[in-house]
């Protein structure tokens, strides 16, 4: 037995019905189907560095299911040292069975694990039924073990139909389960204006107790300037009580009569000196007894 994708065979069975009666199509041909899925990567980085290009197929051939390739520059950039030939991204595309199954884990399983997770924003179409959706990291995917990735990083995913307008290919899309944001999900501005002036009418109701309060709170931060200025007038009082502290000093004075008594003791060495005037006149003295015996001898 085939196998046939779960959303092969709800396209087949529901989604074409559906669009058939939206649209009015007179034949069932006309019905818009997805063609394939194309899932890009750049890598930039890979100019010095080689190695990221295998890292970057390796992620995108575990999340397709389906071995991606290499992408080569098609001209010289000499700003960004790139030449023609060097490989800077990855892709591959899906078609068939392999397409659906990509987009049903993508619906079920990865979008799910995006962070705030809101919808998918609407604006990616490009005016040809052709719709481009940008996811910012990898990690996102079941495939891809975090503690075997290099660096944190995102691709594209084209989906290309064969629908005539944007309308027609967003509904198809929706139907196959993307979920897009609805514009009316945001809440109306009158209606929002009306929450805001409900509590406005309640803040002036409570507004007339605060100005009592104001008033308890002026009493009371006059009381507490006065009592300050009753402490401050106390300090004051203190202030004057020091002033013996001047007599305590006058009666320290005379302690500076002690320098007097040194100079005292500076006059007695001054009377010493007359002591050693004497000396030299003993010496004399003798030494013209000497000089007179000297000359009584040679008599």
């Amino acid at each position: 037995m085939n196998y046939i994708p779960r959303l092969k065979k709800e396209y087949k069975e529901t989604i074409v019905s559906n669009l058939r009666k939206k649209f009015e199509y007179s034949n069932v041909m006309q019905v818009p189907r997805l063609e394939k899925i194309v899932i890009s990567k750049g890598v930039g980085e890979a100019v010095n560095d080689k190695k990221l290009i295998d890292h970057a197929v390796e992620e995108i051939t575990n999340i397709s299911g389906q071995k991606a390739i290499a992408t080569l520059s098609k001209k010289d950039v000499a700003s960004f040292k790139l030449r023609k030939g060097m490989p800077i991204g990855v892709k591959v595309t899906l078609r068939g069975e392999r397409m659906y199954e990509f987009l049903d884990r993508l619906v079920t399983a990865a979008l799910p694990r995006v962070r705030d997770f809101t919808g998918v924003k609407a604006g990616g179409f490009d005016g040809r039924g052709n719709y481009t959706l940008g996811v910012t990291e990898q990690i996102i995917f079941p495939e891809i073990n975090i503690d075997k990735i290099n660096k944190i990083s995102g691709m594209d995913i084209t989906f290309v139909t064969n629908a005539n307008s944007d309308k027609e290919a967003m509904s198809l899309l929706s139907e196959l389960g993307l979920p897009f944001k609805k514009p009316d999900d945001k809440p109306k501005t009158s209606e929002v204006k009306e929450i805001k002036k409900e509590p406005v009418a309640e803040e002036t109701v409570v507004e007339e107790p605060v100005a009592e309060e104001t008033a308890a709170e002026e009493t009371v931060v006059e009381e507490t300037a006065a009592e300050e200025t009753a402490a401050e007038e106390t300090v004051v009082e203190e202030t004057v009580v020091e002033e013996p502290a001047a007599e305590e000093t006058a009666a320290k004075e005379p302690v500076a009569e002690e320098p007097v008594v040194e100079e005292t003791v500076a006059e007695e060495t001054v009377v010493e000196e007359p002591a050693a005037e004497d000396e030299p006149s003993k010496k004399e003295e003798e030494s013209n007894k000497e000089k007179n015996k000297i000359s009584k001898t040679k008599k």
